[in-house]
């Protein structure tokens, strides 16, 4: 199994604070958890649908997967990453996160 780069929810805030244009966060969670907050500048994509959606995603950018303890994310990041794209993990999902959220 290919072993996915995590990144902890610290890192995720300095790559938002720096404007890496080239990063994007991809929150996984359902459209109830996203309800009570994302990561502001995250695009939400449920689970389920990262295969629908996989084709319209730039493979020249970079993505964080976020979710709410970590595994789901992980999924998403082992699938996204099998088909050549390149994904990082934010461990311990938002369950961890101490930044911002918007509703």
């Amino acid at each position: 199994m290919e072993h996915i780069k995590e990144v902890t929810p610290k890192e995720v805030e300095e790559i938002i604070s720096n404007e890496d244009v080239n990063t994007e966060i991809i929150d996984v969670r359902e459209d109830e958890e996203v309800a009570s907050g994302m990561i502001e500048g995250a695009k939400h994509i449920p689970l389920g649908n990262i295969p629908d959606v996989a084709d319209e995603l730039d493979k020249e950018k970079d993505y964080i997967l976020v979710c709410r303890s970590g595994r789901r994310s992980m999924n998403a990041a082992l699938y996204l990453d099998e088909i050549g794209f390149k994904v990082r993990n934010m461990s311990g999902g938002m369950l961890e996160w101490g930044g911002e959220v918007i509703i």
